[in-house]
């Protein structure tokens, strides 16, 4: 659509199909961008939780590893069935449940006062969130289509390093600033305050969210035709296969295995960040905070500009594969230059915007092939295969902090699966993940 008979593009149509994207990007993406955000700083709020819980609570590195990376468990085993039954009764209900039951979990967490409270919290936290992730990935697919998914994904997944920006300084401010009020710690209060939007944005997903083109109330019906003839005509030419099938599809496993590895990279970023950058000898908790919010702002920027160089070249693989390389430099040399606050700092941002501009386009790969029910099953054994790296990353981690008393070999672990995944991720066939549509600048 918008090309004439002799190749060229039709300027009336074109300028239509862009304005009807706009229109569609700025309805979606905005809101969930924001249920990102929530989801995300509850989740890996207790990295920061971490700097005073642990003396209260007298809790070791490893039980802290342990409870943080227990989360995905929970998350593993509900991940496939939650976007399945998304799939059946729609995003807008399924959605909104899982932001309303991870929102009351996530306060609860201030009641914690054993390690074994610790571990069960953080698994049904992990159980209550199952599908959200891969829930709105594949609720992209129904919008939109191959071409323009990698910066749709890029600018939505800009949430995480967003979280970081805001959830730094919010979360350091209220460690210092609510400490002792009512008689509660800091990092009390702050499982409550940070619960509270969850709960709140849950709500407001019953009203904006429509769980079809063809609830779009807000859409006009040139503007549906359009949106749903391309969305179809890319559905033509996806694989869909039974449950059974997409288990033993080696694609399938190869995905989960590619992903595992660069989420071995962000948790490791997300739970210890704060914990590394104390370690080079800030010590204020504010000021912790801050100081975390830097690495994310530089990866929110990467990860945009990454997003739109992909769609625009129409190349997947080594946009994936490259910064996969750099964020496991940034780890290693973070680790080199210990000794020096500044290059040290500079090493996590980089390592920070190199792991965290992998993860939207990872996603292209497998949705390229994927289309139906197997979009659905496919997608969240994908997310829960790789979201296992969640429980095992800070783990290992903490175990070997336990251990040797340094992150420093961590960081190595780390850097290792970074490089692993792009490697594997240039395995990949390219001509079966690259979209067939180049857009413009």
């Amino acid at each position: 659509m918008g090309i004439s008979d002799t190749g060229s593009a039709g300027v009336g149509t074109y300028s239509f199909e862009e304005a009807t994207y706009r229109r569609l990007t700025w309805r979606l993406v905005p809101f969930l961008f924001l249920c990102y955000i929530v989801a995300y700083l509850d989740r890996v709020n207790v990295g920061f939780a971490k700097l005073q819980m642990l003396g209260d609570l007298q809790l070791s590195e490893t039980v802290y590893g342990l409870g943080a990376g227990i989360f995905f468990i929970g998350y593993f085993l509900f991940e496939v069935p939650s976007n399945i039954i998304l799939h059946k009764v729609g995003a807008r209900i399924w959605i909104a449940r899982i932001m309303l039951t991870w929102g009351v979990l996530s306060a609860a967490m201030m009641f914690i006062a054993t390690p074994m409270q610790f571990y069960i919290l953080r698994f049904l936290l992990g159980l209550a969130e199952a599908g959200f992730f891969p829930g709105i990935i594949l609720y992209l697919t129904y919008w939109f289509p191959a071409a323009r998914r990698g910066r749709i994904v890029a600018l939505f997944m800009t949430a995480v390093a967003i979280a970081g920006v805001v959830g730094g300084p919010l979360s350091g401010l209220i460690l210092k600033v609510m400490e002792g009020v009512n008689g509660w710690r800091g990092w009390q209060w702050m499982f409550l305050l940070e619960g509270i939007p969850s709960i709140v944005v849950g709500l407001v997903a019953l009203v904006l969210l429509d769980d079809r083109i063809a609830d779009a109330k807000w859409l006009s019906g040139p503007e549906k035709t359009l949106i749903n003839a391309a969305v179809s005509r890319e559905q033509q030419t996806k694989q869909d296969h039974s449950l059974g099938q997409v288990f033993s599809n080696g694609k399938v496993w190869l995905m989960g295995l590619i992903y595992f590895c660069f989420v071995m990279g962000l948790y490791g970023i997300s739970f210890w960040l704060p914990t590394l950058i104390k370690a080079l000898g800030v010590k204020d908790l504010m000021d912790v905070g801050l100081l975390t919010a830097i690495p994310y702002a530089f990866a929110a920027v990467a990860m945009v500009m990454v997003g739109r160089s992909s769609d625009r070249l129409g190349e997947r693989r080594w946009h994936i594969a490259v910064p996969g390389f750099l964020g496991a430099a940034g780890l290693v040399l973070s680790v080199l230059f210990t000794g020096n606050p500044v290059l040290a700092m500079a090493a996590l941002t980089l390592g920070t915007a190199g792991i965290l501009s992998t993860l939207p386009l990872f996603w292209s790969l497998p949705t390229a092939f994927l289309g139906g029910t197997a979009a659905a099953a496919g997608i969240a054994m994908i997310n829960s295969l790789g979201n296992l790296a969640g429980y095992l990353s800070p783990t290992l981690v903490g175990m070997i902090k336990d251990a040797t008393h340094s992150t420093d070999n961590g960081m190595y672990m780390l850097a290792a699966c970074l490089v692993l995944g792009s490697v594997l991720t240039l395995s990949v066939s390219r001509d079966a993940v690259n979209p067939s549509q180049v857009l413009p600048a």
